[in-house]
């Protein structure tokens, strides 16, 4: 991945935080088999098998973990905000 590519971990928007997810754990996947051939042989075998698919949820929601806390769940703290709590 091109640095220019990441440059931060913030988003606007939960869903634009989601997107972001999937496309590290896209990223991910092309650094670990960088040959395009390779990907598109290996996909219609774990595209089917369902412990890949709960494996592929599982890496994008710990992506999507790191960013939401990296937005600070997308709250904006401010003294008044807690003071309701």
């Amino acid at each position: 991945m091109a640095k220019a590519e990441l440059q931060t971990l913030l988003t606007q928007t939960p869903e634009e935080g989601f997107a972001l997810a999937i496309k590290l754990a896209q990223k991910g996947v092309e650094v670990t088999q960088p040959s395009e051939d390779t990907r598109k042989l290996l996909r219609p075998v774990y595209s089917r098998d369902p412990d890949s698919l709960i494996a592929v949820s599982q890496v994008i929601a710990i992506h999507y973990q790191t960013i939401a806390a990296a937005n600070n769940y997308w709250r904006t703290w401010t003294p008044q905000y807690w003071q309701n709590y």
